[in-house]
């Protein structure tokens, strides 16, 4: 099985940069989308062979996930269930028969770590979501989890450790996840890939230089560690800031 997450940063502006070819060519069993920026009824997007399922934000023009299945779950859920976090579309889980699907749009702690305390409650509540889940059964997630969590998956390490992202706050949230046993599938296969980003600033030709970091992960439980089979990152894939990442499993 194929899977895919994008932050489109805006799926109305990159539906004019070509992302149902690049959908299509894509070909993935659950291709997941954060950062949607929509409200119900904005776009016309129902891909054939798809079932579809959007997270919006109350507010508009702001965050949102999605998530197409070719493989009709048994349960969908929208949010973690706790109202302080579920006002913002950033969390939609499918429940398959051996496994929970969840994609997630993690929230950004912002300039000045404005949102750094809700964004430790949030990763608290997380972490206690998909241990809940795992109990019933394994747990795959994707998404913008808007952590680099080494000083390998980003750039520029030095200058940004009091920045949204790469603050040992945050970082230490993901190694929680890490010890609680779930796997960085791409670090699982590859532990010291270099210049290896899913997000690049739109300033300073970032992209270009590749003075990017890596933010947007497929996190598994450990359980199903024999089952992967490939992770990669397209970053020859335009189209937002962010580029699309992959994790194919048997």
């Amino acid at each position: 099985m194929k899977f895919i997450s994008w932050n489109v940063n805006g799926l109305r502006a990159v539906m004019t940069k070509g992302f149902e070819d690049i959908f299509k060519t894509l070909d993935a069993d659950i291709f997941c989308l954060q950062e949607t920026k929509l409200q119900a009824g904005q776009i016309d997007f129902a891909p054939e062979g798809y079932h579809c399922y959007w997270n919006y934000a109350d507010k508009k023009g702001y965050s949102g996930t999605a998530i197409f299945s070719k493989i009709e779950p048994l349960a969908v859920t929208y949010g973690m269930g706790i109202d302080e976090h579920d006002h913002e579309g950033r969390l939609i889980t499918l429940e398959f028969e051996d496994f929970y699907f969840i994609t997630v749009y993690v929230p950004n702690s912002q300039d000045g770590l404005k949102r750094l305390d809700y964004r430790m409650r949030w990763e608290d509540d997380f972490l206690c979501y998909i241990n809940k889940l795992q109990e019933k059964k394994p747990v795959i997630y994707c998404g913008d989890l808007n952590v680099a969590h080494k000083e390998i998956d980003l750039k520029n390490p030095k200058t940004n450790r009091k920045n949204a992202g790469f603050t040992d706050e945050e970082r230490g949230k993901f190694t929680n996840i890490v010890d609680a046993g779930y796997i960085d599938t791409f670090r699982h296969f590859y532990p010291e890939a270099e210049g290896a980003y899913s997000w690049w600033s739109y300033r300073f030709h970032a992209r270009e230089k590749n003075a990017g970091w890596r933010i947007d992960y497929f996190v598994t439980s450990g359980s199903l560690c024999s089952r992967l089979r490939s992770a990669k990152i397209h970053s020859d894939i335009f189209g937002s800031d962010h580029c699309p990442v992959e994790l194919v499993i048997e």
